[in-house]
């Protein structure tokens, strides 16, 4: 099976810009982000609540803790929420009006919140509306991981970061790219 594809930060660019003209752009400009920026499986985005990203007091918070039945592997974890991707959690919650614990984070067009399934064909459709193929919803997970190794990021550390028992799951998502190479070969 072939892996998802690494998207460039013109590509990111480039979906951004498609779904700044789609229905839910708010929205959908917040999953994609999320998705770059959390590193967090599409599961781990559909089954987000209020109560996952919301403190009591309406604020964002600095990491998300996800239980056990919301991740793959039936561990919780931990996904570190850089500030960047809290100001667009900030300025995708002024586009909602409920704010009850329970509920999904992501609201779909029935309000009801994505299942995996379908975000994950959202991801899909997204892309490939906006231009880009061979991306999938597992393409956000894949560049976040293979852009934070090329601003040199130990393996252990994105293993820690991506939920991974094993670093060599981890290494199968990096992609050595010329901008890594240049970057070694200065180090001599």
């Amino acid at each position: 099976m072939a892996q998802a594809k690494t998207l460039t930060q013109a590509e990111i660019d480039q979906v951004l810009r498609y779904t700044s003209k789609s229905r839910y752009a708010v929205r959908n400009r917040c999953l994609i982000l999320t998705s770059f920026w959390s590193g967090m499986r599409v599961a781990e985005i559909a089954n987000l609540k209020m109560r996952d990203v919301l403190n009591e007091d309406r604020t964002i918070k600095t990491e998300i803790r996800l239980s056990a039945d919301q991740t793959k592997g039936n561990e919780a974890r931990v996904v570190f929420i850089p500030q960047k991707l809290r100001d667009e959690f900030t300025q995708y919650l002024k586009t909602r009006k409920l704010f009850n614990p329970e509920i999904p984070f992501f609201h779909s067009s029935n309000r009801l919140g994505f299942s995996p399934n379908t975000l994950c064909q959202w991801f899909f459709w997204t892309y490939k509306r906006a231009g880009l193929n061979n991306a999938s919803s597992h393409s956000g997970r894949r560049s976040f991981i293979t852009s934070l190794a090329v601003k040199g990021v130990g393996v252990r550390v994105l293993a820690s970061l991506a939920g991974h028992k094993s670093i060599a799951v981890t290494q199968r998502y990096i992609d050595v790219n010329d901008e890594m190479k240049r970057n070694a070969v200065e180090l001599i």
